[in-house]
């Protein structure tokens, strides 16, 4: 995964991006943060990615272990594009109730944008000593795109993938070429959800302008004059886009979709659930690159020096190769781990289920 790829994940989600209370009074800047905070405090989490299926086992069994540092955490779940907007109420009011947000690299970009989190790096980098040695290389340069405003802990590869069911996709365009005539021939049955809300539809979103040869992926606004035709074309054959992916998969499962975009996350996590028809199958398009995404822990501005202390501790902790182990989780984001905790290469395991799967059908 070259950096350019993952680069082009931050770039395009800004062009299309567009409860109790801290402790102390806000800050402004945190350049004495104590190493723990002057009594427990409750932290506020909310997430906007679905990282708690792979995090909240983590914070939990910090919050035990660790009962002079965090009393309770309060968790609450919004979609990327609502968050923004409750970050910037709560800081305008000079009550940042919002403490630690998880968040992919579409919320990432907006607060980046609008200048919503508290710099992490390299303000607090003696507290996370060593920490792009210890990620995997992919989510190092994951880690690089968030200007120090994040820290990563969970990362996966992505896709582009399409998944589609092989009962009534007995042969699966394997060409953007093909996926064009096959949601032609097959007009509403072709489905990604909102880009701004879903993985899948992301990492379609950021895939194609490799499949289609664009002349800058990395520039969406002077480099994707393909990418934008073809999405044009496609768009004539796509009655739907769901808001979020779970709604694709359902649809998949129940006929009203019949391929749709997928990630590695994605083509799991369902299957271990049954969302998905066991005669799902997964294919790449020619010209097919790894799209990386990751999710990060973004503290917002205005929380206490206290919370801040505790949520420094809190993320150091979850970076932990042993708590690192607990995002494995049911696959859905595969692997999900930032940095090695298991000897083993994803890559290889998962590419070998997924041509067993497709010599099946």
């Amino acid at each position: 995964m070259s950096r350019k790829m993952s680069e082009v994940f931050v770039l395009a989600v800004l062009l299309l991006a567009g409860c109790g209370a801290p402790t102390a009074g806000p800050a402004s800047t945190y350049t004495s943060v104590p190493d723990k905070p002057s009594s427990p405090v409750k932290l506020n989490v909310l997430d906007v990615a679905g990282n708690l299926q792979l995090t909240q086992g983590m914070i939990d069994e910090f919050v035990t272990a660790h009962p002079d540092v965090v009393s309770e955490v309060n968790y609450s779940k919004a979609t990327a594009p609502d968050m923004p907007g409750k970050l910037k109420a709560e800081q305008n009011a000079g009550r940042s109730q919002t403490h630690l947000v998880l968040t992919g690299t579409d919320g990432l970009a907006a607060v980046i944008g609008q200048g919503l989190a508290a710099p992490l790096l390299p303000d607090h980098e003696a507290r996370f000593v060593g920490l792009k040695d210890n990620y995997l290389p992919p989510a190092a340069a994951m880690q690089d795109l968030s200007q120090g405003q994040g820290i990563v802990v969970t990362y996966y590869p992505a896709g582009p993938l399409l998944e589609y069911d092989a009962a009534k996709v007995p042969n699966p365009p394997n060409t953007a070429d093909e996926l064009l005539a096959w949601a032609k021939a097959n007009p509403g049955k072709f489905q990604y959800a909102v880009p701004a809300n879903s993985g899948p539809g992301r990492t379609l979103l950021m895939g194609l302008p490799y499949i289609l040869g664009d002349s800058d992926p990395k520039d969406p606004e002077n480099g994707w004059a393909k990418t934008w035709a073809y999405l044009a074309e496609l768009g004539q054959y796509v009655d739907d886009y769901p808001s979020g992916t779970t709604e694709t998969m359902k649809n998949l499962a129940d006929g009203s979709a019949n391929l749709v975009a997928t990630t590695t996350g994605w083509d799991i996590n369902p299957r271990v659930l049954g969302t998905v028809p066991e005669s799902a199958r997964v294919t790449t398009p020619a010209g097919f690159h790894w799209v990386t995404d990751a999710h990060y822990a973004v503290v917002p501005k205005g929380v206490s020096q206290d919370v801040m202390a505790a949520n420094l501790a809190l993320i150091k902790s979850m970076l932990d190769p042993k708590q690192q182990a607990k995002a494995y989780d049911k696959g859905y984001f595969y692997p999900g781990p930032a940095s090695e905790v298991h000897p083993e290469r994803w890559t290889g395991a998962y590419e070998v289920q997924v041509a067993a799967r497709s010599d099946d059908s």
